[in-house]
């Protein structure tokens, strides 16, 4: 099987803004020309699962119109970490503190008192493994498409990599895609 992790494109909102899972808006402009190149790479009859934040229904709603072959699925599991009181606040702004504690105990603690990054996993991995045990897409091929966020897309390539816990917070991927762009992995 094929996964297309896609970010969504820019949004609207002040860099260096924490704002996982905060229902911010992404440039139209921006989300439209994602869609087009999306548009034009992905294989015919494909799943769609899109996290319910505006940001990547927006640039699901673009592509399904350029796509109509595509399945859509609405999946709040694809949704980013929610960083709980932290969302909307500048990065630079939040307590060290609060930054420590979270490196401290990377993988159970509740960084603005909502998530874990063991939440953000176990939601993740749900989707992973419904999409590994798909059937055969329209097309014949196995293939599924995430519209997602960061976060996802580092937790999905983890998990591509066989990894299924972060205990350290030097384990955690720096790599993401772009806003707008993707990676394929193969789970």
């Amino acid at each position: 099987m094929t996964l297309w992790v896609v970010r969504h494109a820019q949004p609207l909102i002040a860099p260096g803004t924490c704002y996982g899972a905060l229902d911010v808006a992404a440039d139209a402009a921006a989300t439209q020309r994602a869609a087009r190149a999306l548009a034009e790479a992905v294989p015919h009859g494909a799943t769609l699962r899109c996290s319910t934040l505006q940001r990547c229904e927006l640039l699901a709603q673009y592509l399904s119109g350029l796509r109509p072959d595509l399945t859509t699925i609405s999946e709040p599991r694809l949704v980013e970490m929610n960083f709980g009181r932290w969302e909307g606040v500048a990065w630079a702004d939040i307590p060290k503190a609060a930054l420590d504690a979270w490196t401290t105990d990377f993988w159970r603690h509740c960084f603005g008192e909502a998530e874990s990054l063991a939440e953000l996993m176990d939601r993740v991995r749900g989707v992973w493994d419904e999409d590994r045990a798909q059937k055969v897409n329209v097309n014949g091929s196995r293939c599924a498409i995430w519209i997602t966020h960061a976060g996802v897309a580092r937790a999905a390539l983890l998990l591509s990599r066989g990894v299924g816990v972060v205990d350290q917070a030097d384990q955690w991927p720096l790599e993401a895609p772009g806003f707008g762009a993707w990676w394929q992995l193969e789970p």
